[in-house]
């Protein structure tokens, strides 16, 4: 490749291929769904049965495995733009839901009791959802604090609501 040419190796289908070799070494039946969620989103999705094992305990083995994707796709479609999410069994969209309706819970106790909460640590992905919703619902804010592993969201009472 020149200098200045833009590489025509397709960063999605990289990842499927890397996803497909993974679930293959633990002898799963599996399929894997490409779905653009925005314009700078796709997400990679491997559905099938028995996959926690590529779960983990609260998803961070998905997490190693959505770096590990990454790596690979960085280094073999290097022109590749965009983000890349990688869902296994349905996992990411559930624990997205589960995330919204916890937030939901949460931000109508702050409005009620104009009182500040601080929530767990947890990864950027979950924090992100947490604002998104947030930033839905009227009469509360969100901001993230500490360093990471302990960076925590606070959903705060808007000052003009209470």
């Amino acid at each position: 490749m020149t200098t200045g040419e833009v590489s025509t190796v397709d960063g999605t289908e990289v990842a499927e291929t890397f996803l497909g070799g993974l679930v293959d070494v633990f002898g799963r039946t599996y399929t894997i769904e490409r779905r653009d969620l925005d314009e700078d989103v796709t997400e990679v999705a491997v559905e099938g049965d028995d996959l926690g094992l590529l779960i983990g305990q609260r998803g961070q083995t998905l997490s190693a495995v959505q770096e590990l994707a990454r790596t690979v796709v960085q280094r073999k479609a290097p022109g590749h733009h965009g983000r890349l999410m990688i869902d296994i069994a349905g996992y990411r969209r559930a624990r997205r839901d589960a995330l919204e309706r916890f937030t939901r819970q949460v931000a109508e106790r702050v409005v009620t009791d104009s009182v500040a909460k601080v929530l767990e640590p947890m990864p950027a992905a979950d924090r992100k959802v947490i604002h998104d919703t947030i930033n839905t619902i009227e009469g509360v804010s969100t901001t993230s604090e500490g360093e990471e592993p302990h960076r925590h969201v606070v959903i705060l009472p808007d000052v003009a609501s209470s």
